[in-house]
C-alpha cells in the first residue's frame, strides 16, 4: 500500500506532538501533516484544523474537510493529579471526545488508519502481581485518567470489529526534553536547574520516591508511533501494543542521578499534594509484541534521556520558566 498522504495529528502542539511531527516529516516526506487544535497554527504542520474534543458536534465536518488517510490521536487530558481533582474534565475529552472523533473518522474517512494512543496506566493494580505485563493483562485502572483511557481503549477495540481501522498503542511512562513540570522527571530536572542557577533554595520537593516505573524516552515512543503507522495496512484491526522498556527504574535513583549530573546537593522534602491517593509500587511492561510486530525497541540510552532533560531545563530556567 502507498504511504499516507494526509496525516492528521490531534494534540500536535503538545509535548509528544512536538517530537512526533519531525519524526513523521522524516518518515513520510511527501505527506501533508495536519495539526488538529483549537484554532492557532501549530509549528511543524502544513495545515491546521480546528478540532475540539469537548464539542463533538463539529468533528464530522472537521474530518470531512481535513480528508485524512491516517489519524494519530494524541490529544487527551493526561495529568493524573488533575484527573483526581476534576474527574469529569478528564472523562469528557478522553472517552467521549475520543469516541466522537473515532465515529467521525469511521463515517467521513472510513479507509483512514486510526492510531489511538492509550496508556500503560490502564493495567493499574494488575502490576501488583510483580510480573512484567503484556497486552493480555487485565485492566485495573487506579486513577481517573487511567480509567478514562481504559474505557476508550476498550471502545476503540470494539469499533475495530465494526470496521474502524484502529491500532491501540499503550505507551508506558515517557519523558524527554520539552515536558511540563507536572511530570516527575521533568519536575526534578526543573528544580535541580533552578537550584543550580541560584533561583531556588537547595530543597527538592517530591512525591513518593519509593516507586519503580517503566520509563521510555519520548523520542523512542514517537519512533514506535511512526513504525505502527508505516505498517498499519499489515496489522490486524484493533491490535494493542505496549510501548515500554521492560526495565523499571527507581524514582529516588532518578533524582540522585539528576543531582549528580548537575553537581548539586539538596535536601528532600516530600509533599502530600504530590502523592496519589491510589498508586502501585512497581510498574513493568512486556514489550515483546511490539518488538515482534513493529521491530521496535527503545534505542536512546537512559543517561542521554536525563542529560537532554536537564539541558532543556537549564535553557528554560535561563529564559525565565
Amino acid at each position: 500500500m502507498a504511504p499516507p498522504a494526509r496525516i492528521l495529528v490531534t494534540g500536535a502542539g503538545g509535548f509528544v506532538g512536538r517530537h512526533l511531527l519531525p519524526a513523521l516529516r522524516t518518515a513520510f516526506p511527501a505527506a501533508t501533516l495536519i495539526g488538529a487544535g483549537r484554532g492557532a497554527a501549530i509549528p511543524g504542520t502544513d495545515e491546521t484544523f480546528c478540532l475540539d474534543l469537548l464539542d463533538p458536534t463539529g468533528l464530522p465536518e472537521a474530518i470531512a474537510a481535513a480528508r485524512p488517510d491516517a489519524v494519530l490521536h494524541l490529544a487527551a487530558q493526561a495529568d493524573v493529579a488533575a484527573s483526581f481533582r476534576t474527574p469529569s474534565e478528564t472523562w469528557r475529552p478522553n472517552l467521549l471526545g475520543t469516541l466522537a472523533l473515532a465515529e467521525a473518522v469511521q463515517r467521513e474517512a472510513p479507509t483512514a488508519s486510526f492510531l489511538f494512543i492509550s496508556s500503560g496506566e490502564v493495567y493499574g493494580l494488575s502490576f501488583q502481581s510483580g510480573l512484567p505485563l503484556d497486552e493480555t493483562a487485565a485492566f485495573q485502572p487506579a486513577n481517573p485518567y487511567a480509567a478514562s483511557k481504559a474505557a476508550a481503549d476498550l471502545a476503540i477495540g470494539e469499533m475495530a470489529l465494526r470496521g474502524l481501522r484502529a491500532i491501540r498503542l499503550r505507551p508506558f511512562t515517557h519523558t524527554g526534553p520539552g515536558q511540563t513540570p507536572h511530570y516527575v522527571v521533568s519536575s526534578f530536572a526543573r528544580q535541580v536547574a533552578r537550584i543550580e542557577a541560584g533561583l531556588q533554595e537547595p530543597v527538592l520537593r517530591t512525591g513518593a520516591l519509593d516507586r519503580w516505573r517503566d520509563f521510555v524516552d519520548v523520542r523512542d515512543i514517537c519512533t514506535g508511533y511512526v513504525l505502527a503507522l508505516s505498517l498499519a495496512d499489515d496489522l490486524p484491526p484493533g491490535l494493542a501494543l505496549n510501548l515500554c522498556s521492560g526495565q523499571p527504574r527507581h524514582i529516588g535513583s532518578i533524582l540522585d542521578s539528576l543531582l549528580a549530573l548537575a553537581g548539586v546537593e539538596a535536601s528532600i522534602e516530600q509533599e502530600a499534594a504530590r502523592l496519589r491517593p491510589t498508586d502501585v509500587l512497581h510498574v513493568q511492561g512486556n514489550p515483546d509484541r511490539a518488538r515482534e510486530m513493529l521491530g521496535w525497541a527503545p534505542a536512546i540510552a537512559w543517561e542521554e534521556t536525563l542529560s537532554s532533560i536537564l539541558a532543556d531545563w537549564r535553557s528554560r530556567v535561563a529564559a525565565g520558566e
